[in-house]
């Protein structure tokens, strides 16, 4: 609730959540112009994908499944659920996946 005596504090508020929905949204836009960043950080995030099974414990880059709240609260290396941030279209080759998944085995990277 935004208290009317201290509208700075507010807008504080409103941007803090606008930034986290922003880095746990959508993260890879279809080509389509009208999905386009409206600002360089937003166009960076654009060009990243979430890679789930890569993080070490305690680095992954937002919710890691059940249990978890966001930012580094994986609870062991490689955790399936958990995701970071990679640059768009090298998840894969890195080992990891675009889905969550149930295993908490080291990536292996793709050759080639």
């Amino acid at each position: 609730m935004m208290n009317s005596a201290n509208p700075v504090s507010g807008l504080a508020m409103a941007l803090a959540g606008a930034a986290m929905l922003a880095a746990c949204g959508p993260t890879k836009t279809s080509g389509n112009p009208s999905e386009a960043a409206a600002t360089p950080a937003a166009a960076k995030v654009a060009e990243r994908e979430k890679c789930f099974g890569v993080a070490l414990k305690g680095h992954n880059d937002c919710k890691a499944g059940p249990g978890t709240t966001c930012a580094g609260t994986a609870k062991v290396d490689y955790q399936g659920n958990s995701w970071k941030f990679v640059d768009a279209d090298t998840c894969v080759k890195q080992g990891g996946t675009l889905e969550a998944h149930s295993e908490n085995t080291p990536p292996v990277a793709q050759k080639g």
